[in-house]
């Protein structure tokens, strides 16, 4: 049996419900790191090469070490995807499909209460099983990176 202290904050689970507001897709700078698995869908929702996708969409973004894939963003830092909302909603990356349920959000209860979201903290309570599900996703579905 799990020891109190040693339960994660999120253990009961915590409540987030997406309003649409596209703060997490546009308006400030950022990066959607990218899996094969991202690309892959991608590529078969927008019917396109895997080499097309890459060289109009993606760009690589320094990381200690190497490189790493992201999305490219619009001038202003909107996603290179957002058009009045998300245009590739039904093939979108991980990344986004898990938001908020991110190692940098769920590190602490602090970095939970400080998240940026009209949606986090209300609406649907998702369990912690769902949760460690989005987390284990990002282990199972590693970002495209290249060496230095």
């Amino acid at each position: 049996m799990e020891k109190p202290e040693n339960k994660p904050f999120y253990a009961q689970g915590l409540c987030f419900s997406c309003t649409r507001c596209s703060e997490c897709c546009r308006l400030g700078p950022g990066y959607v790191f990218l899996s094969e698995k991202d690309m892959e869908l991608l590529a078969k929702g927008l019917k396109m090469k895997y080499t097309v996708l890459m060289e109009k969409f993606c760009r690589w973004v320094p990381f200690p070490g190497g490189v790493q894939l992201s999305l490219k963003e619009k001038p202003g830092f909107d996603c290179i995807f957002w058009q009045d909302g998300c245009s590739v909603y039904n093939y979108r990356p991980l990344q986004c499909r898990t938001f908020p349920f991110w190692d940098s959000t769920l590190s602490s209860k602090k970095a939970w209460e400080s998240l940026s979201c009209s949606g986090a903290g209300k609406g649907m309570l998702h369990s912690r099983e769902y949760i460690e599900d989005c987390l284990a996703q990002r282990k199972a579905e590693p970002i495209i990176r290249r060496g230095a």
